[in-house]
């Protein structure tokens, strides 16, 4: 493993190693994801500007003519790219075609490594999140009572966190006997206590729904007079300030709820999800009627190309982790360890809390999604953001934070980050689909100007094949390629279905001999 990787374990815990492995994960993704765009994007697109016009067809008004800002005239921007075909003899390219397939391959790609990254996780995670035998509980055991007397023994050489490695499991079974020894009375004061405070937190996500919501139709207001800064960056300000404000409040919450270790990160995890897809769903929603140009595709509006609002939010999330590590976090460790005042001895270090942060990279990954299919290098500008934030946090984390005093397992941690960055990969592929298929392009730039949809291009492309390749295809989409097709793959899953069968018999009855073994020991 990495040496840049294997730091933290040690001082901070499996789950900060499994966010930093979670962000060198996404930095892979992005990067694999720009290759696989500019190999099929943006490079063709280059070669076939630079060549000239004589080798294909290419229609509409040239972008050049529109001032609508400087990332009209980068190939960062939708509408840069014209409806390109090459039509030679020996070779023939469809840029439409090839910018719409590579969106859809993109999204599949990171599906694909998603899933593979959780079989990992799962095949080679933490054995107490896999099997809950007894002999592996008996091994725990045993180490943390070989950790505590080595810590009476030789105090200067373990590290805070290794006393608290069973802190976890001691404080769930301590809430489950509380939780047991409560009447019926502290019960109902208690479940009422959380249903409130469920609803204060539910009140401020839509509190910050609101003013993401007033907070875009002021600035598209103020779009047509002259506050320049307001109409361009005041949605992408609040929605980074409701996302940074709105966790801390229900982090407060969550201390008045009192649930279990385990139950506290899953409730703040599903709020801050909550959050987060909600603010993006809150700047779709409000600039719903721009989009799809009100109905009316031959209005002014619908021959504008300006769909930058996802650069925006991803350069702003950059810019805040940046100004807290040299404005906030950075003077309160100066404070801290400088000045021994009763506040400043309360305050304290702060702490790395994983569960925040992964929701940010999971957060920027979905503006990512949301925005790659009309801003084809987000996933470059997002590879070179991650990176530069792996080492702002790698820099905060040992020079700024203490060891959290509650940790949890870097397997349940890092399964609980792929569920989320699934949420968010959903979300983003439901607005790519619906763009697809429903949305009428921009016409007076981009690839699909002459689209109705820009699904459109597909049948198009397909009926100017040979008849040889469309019989072909219509015969692999035909039953009679699919019913086999279906048989074959049910023979086959029922087969490794036995086969796991027959493996999960022989582990438990190894498990059994196992655990009688160590008893007669």
């Amino acid at each position: 493993m990495n040496p840049c990787l294997h730091d933290p374990t040690g001082n901070y815990g499996g789950g900060v190693q499994s966010y930093f492995l979670f962000l060198r994960f996404l930095v892979l993704l992005n990067f694999f994801s720009f290759l696989l765009i500019a190999g099929f994007v943006i490079i063709p697109s280059i070669v076939f500007r630079s060549v000239g016009t004589s080798l294909f067809n290419s229609t509409g008004n040239d972008i050049s003519k529109l001032h609508f800002g400087f990332m009209e005239y980068s190939y960062m921007f939708y509408g840069y790219y014209n409806n390109t075909m090459v039509a030679d003899m020996n070779f023939s390219y469809n840029i439409p075609l090839a910018y719409l397939l590579t969106a859809a391959f993109y999204f599949a790609f990171c599906l694909i490594s998603i899933i593979i990254r959780s079989v990992k996780s799962l095949s080679g995670g933490d054995p107490s999140y896999i099997a809950k035998s007894w002999a592996v509980r008996r091994k725990r055991c045993m180490i943390d009572m070989w950790q505590f007397f080595l810590s009476i023994l030789t105090p200067h050489l373990i590290s805070p966190l290794s006393l608290s490695f069973g802190q976890v499991d001691l404080e769930e079974e301590s809430r489950k006997k509380q939780a047991a020894a409560l009447s019926l009375s502290q019960k109902v004061v208690l479940y009422s206590l959380r249903i409130f405070m469920g609803l204060v937190a539910f009140g401020l996500i839509i509190g910050a729904f609101y003013g993401i919501f007033e907070a875009t139709n002021f600035s598209q207001v103020s779009l047509s007079r002259c506050c320049l800064f307001q109409s361009l960056y005041l949605p992408s300000i609040v929605i980074t300030i409701g996302n940074f404000v709105v966790p801390l409040l229900c982090d407060q919450i969550a201390l008045v709820e009192r649930y279990s270790p385990s139950t506290t990160i899953i409730v703040a995890l599903l709020r801050a999800v909550f959050l987060r897809l909600v603010s993006l769903g809150a700047l779709l929603f409000t600039l719903w009627g721009q989009i799809t140009c009100e109905g009316d595709t031959e209005s002014p509006p619908c021959k504008l190309c300006q769909y930058n609002e996802m650069y925006k939010l991803t350069l702003f999330d950059l810019l805040i982790s940046i100004t807290l590590l040299i404005f906030v976090e950075f003077p309160r460790r100066m404070v801290v360890d400088n000045w021994s005042c009763k506040l400043a001895q309360w305050l304290g270090r702060q702490e790395f809390v994983v569960p925040s942060n992964v929701l940010g990279l999971v957060y920027g990954q979905t503006v990512v999604w949301m925005g790659a299919l009309f801003c084809p290098l987000l996933p470059l500008i997002n590879t070179i953001k991650f990176v530069i934030l792996f080492y702002c946090k790698k820099v905060t984390l040992f020079h700024n934070c203490r060891p959290a005093v509650r940790t949890f397992r870097s397997t349940t941690s890092t399964i609980y980050f792929l569920v989320v960055l699934l949420f968010g990969w959903g979300l983003a592929t439901v607005v790519m689909i619906y763009s697809l298929a429903e949305i009428r392009p921009s016409m007076g730039c981009g690839p699909f100007r002459f689209f109705p949809n820009m699904w459109s291009v597909v049948p198009t492309s397909f009926y100017s094949l040979s008849k040889t390749t469309q019989e072909f295809l219509f015969f692999i989409g035909s039953q009679a390629f699919s019913i086999p097709l279906f048989v074959l793959s049910c023979v086959v899953m029922c087969y490794f279905i036995a086969l796991a069968s027959v493996y999960g018999r022989n582990v438990a009855l190894l498990k059994a001999q196992l655990k009688l073994v160590s008893c007669l020991h």
